[in-house]
This record gives C-alpha cells, structure tokens and sequence, in this order.
C-alpha cells in the first residue's frame, strides 16, 4: 500500500498530509531532514564456488554517506569460504556491510 504525500516546511515545523498511517508521516520527516538508504554492491571472490557475492549494509546510512560505502568496496576482494550476515567491512558511516549468501569454496 502506498499514498502520495504532501510536505510543508515552514518556522512551525514539517507538516504532512495525505498519509493513510503514521509511518508515512515518519517517511515523509525522515526524507525532507535525513534521507537514508541501505546499499547493496558486490565484490570479487577468490576461490569460490561463485565469482562474486554481494554485500548489504546492515542499516540504512545517510544518502550523503553511500560514495563512501562504495569507495570503501570498489577495490575490496574476498577469499572463499563466506558466511551468509557475515560482516566484511566494518564502521563505513557508522554502519557495517554483510554478505547477503554463502559463497563456499570451489572445488
């Protein structure tokens, strides 16, 4: 389900209408203030059964942060075997990335 919102940003505060629940009111305050996203990339594997796995950042971070997470992964290369929620890179942003599957060893 989704509504389409309305932002006012005045000296009294934020106002929103046009929500059908609260979270949307949260939504609306959250993206005109602080905008966050989770962010996804991949990264190489060496000797796995699989090229490449993806990594997830274990919280939202602040959209002025996502260059960083990507620059602290563009040269990163793992070795097999990976855990599936095993943190790779820690604090980027005040957050970690995680790997979203288990790669295991080739064989």
């Amino acid at each position: 389900m989704s509504c389409t919102l309305k932002v006012s940003i005045s000296d009294a505060g934020i106002d929103v209408r046009g929500n059908q629940c609260t979270k949307g009111v949260e939504y609306a305050k959250q993206e005109v203030t602080n905008p966050v996203r989770h962010v996804m990339t991949v990264v190489r594997v060496r000797g796995g059964d699989i090229p490449t796995v993806s990594l997830i950042t274990s919280k939202p971070v602040p959209k002025n942060c996502i260059e960083r997470v990507m620059e602290a992964t563009a040269y990163v290369e793992l070795e097999a075997p990976i855990e599936l929620g095993q943190v790779v890179i820690k604090d980027v942003c005040g957050t970690s990335l995680v790997a979203t599957r288990r790669v295991r060893k080739a064989t």
